[in-house]
């Protein structure tokens, strides 16, 4: 399978397929956080120097060459809630997590010069992008936000934007997977009941009980029953667990790690 991200810097994955828009996934590298942070950590609540996330924050803005005060960043809570971005956001959680868009897993925006950003450490960064409402999205899908379906729910909302889910453009980002993350019975039960189709083909029981699972996979389909063609839709091959040099993992690190960031904004 052929990545569809390309390594631009130590620090940064990109994904080259939109045309007028910057989408980015973070590695953990080339930062200046130390012990399990090291060293690229952009997550300001994971007990690391805040100071020392503002710092890293400074540097992958400098690569993308959008200012922080142009970021906009949530508090994340594996939940469904999305949020519509505005520059009245700008800045918001960039150098106080406090200051987040509160108790949200999706921000979307129409605004020409904002950059949205969402911590990650295996779970499923989802872009979205509207050439013809030039709209843009992103969504944390950890396994909850995925069997609530909050990329149905983004979908959701654009269509109330007046786009249309056959015009919608999805790039599923670098996460944890299936050759690296089980889940048991109580899991597997939830997605049983979001998908209306076949779900078996999307894990299979590795012991009593427990159950390889494509997050990845299950987004995908998620996308497709809301409506997203299957050729507008992108899958990354990166495992996070599996890349030990590359990325944290909370799975993988025994959830003492740093996070990612998934990015998306104008050029």
């Amino acid at each position: 399978m052929n990545e569809i991200f390309r390594q631009a810097s130590e620090s940064l994955l990109l994904f080259d397929g939109w045309e007028n828009v910057s989408v980015a996934f973070t590695t953990k590298r080339g930062g200046v956080s130390t012990g399990a942070f090291a060293t690229l950590n952009l997550g300001m609540h994971v007990a690391d120097d805040c100071d020392v996330v503002y710092e890293n924050r400074k540097k992958v803005a400098e690569q993308l060459n959008v200012s922080l005060d142009r970021w906009v960043c949530a508090d994340q809570v594996h939940g469904v809630h999305i949020e519509k971005v505005t520059n009245n956001h700008a800045g918001k959680g960039v150098r106080a997590y406090d200051t987040a868009v509160p108790h949200t897993d999706g921000l979307y925006t129409s605004e020409q010069d904002l950059m949205l950003a969402l911590c990650f450490a295996d779970c499923v960064p989802l872009y979205f992008f509207s050439p013809s409402k030039k709209l843009i999205g992103l969504a944390h899908a950890g396994w909850k936000g995925t069997v609530h379906n909050i990329a149905g729910e983004m979908v959701k909302r654009w269509e109330e934007e007046g786009v249309a889910p056959q015009h919608i453009h999805v790039v599923i980002g670098p996460s944890i997977g299936r050759c690296c993350y089980v889940v048991d019975d109580r899991v597997i039960e939830f997605v049983q009941k979001a998908l209306v189709n076949s779900p078996q083909s999307l894990y299979n029981e590795t012991s009593k009980g427990q159950y390889a699972l494509d997050l990845k996979e299950m987004n995908k389909q998620l996308l497709q029953q809301a409506g997203v063609p299957s050729e507008r839709i992108a899958v990354s091959s990166y495992c996070t667990s599996c890349e030990r040099s590359l990325f944290f993992s909370h799975r993988r690190d025994g959830g003492k790690t740093g996070r990612m960031m998934a990015l998306i904004g104008w050029r």
